[in-house]
C-alpha cells in the first residue's frame, strides 16, 4: 500500500533539490554524479517507488503511474540544471530554476501528483 509517510518525505526531499541546484550554480560543484541524478531509482523515494513494498494494485493505479512519470521527468530536468551549473552555463541554469523555468514546472507537477496520490491513499 502506498505509504503517506514515504510520500511526505519525498515531497520534502524533492523540494530541497532547488536549493541544492542553486548551490551547484554558485559553486560549480554538485555532490553526486550527473548519471545518478538523471535516473529516478537512486534516491530513497525512487527506490521505494520501484521497489517491492508497493502492491501490484498500487503500481497499476493512475496515481502511481502519474507520480512515476513525473518523478522520472524531475530527475531528468534536475540533471540538466546540474550539468548547466557544472559547465558554467549559469544563465541557462538560473532560467530553468526561475518561477517560469522548466525545473520549477516539473517540480510543481511532481509535488502535485504526490499530494494527489497521498490524498487518495487509504
Amino acid at each position: 500500500m502506498a505509504d503517506k509517510t514515504e510520500i511526505d518525505k519525498a515531497v520534502a526531499a524533492h523540494a530541497a533539490w532547488k536549493t541544492r541546484l542553486k548551490t551547484a550554480i554558485d559553486s560549480g560543484k554538485i555532490d553526486m554524479p550527473l548519471a545518478t541524478i538523471r535516473v529516478d531509482n537512486q534516491c530513497p523515494f525512487g527506490q521505494w517507488l520501484h521497489g517491492p513494498k508497493l502492491t501490484a494494485a498500487d503500481k497499476n493505479s493512475a496515481h502511481y503511474k502519474s507520480v512515476k512519470d513525473q518523478h522520472a521527468e524531475f530527475h531528468k530536468v534536475a540533471a540538466q540544471v546540474a550539468e548547466l551549473a557544472l559547465t558554467r552555463k549559469l544563465e541557462q541554469a538560473k532560467q530553468m530554476l526561475s518561477v517560469t523555468g522548466e525545473f520549477t514546472k516539473v517540480s510543481t507537477k511532481l509535488t502535485t501528483a504526490m499530494i494527489d496520490w497521498k490524498k487518495n491513499t487509504a
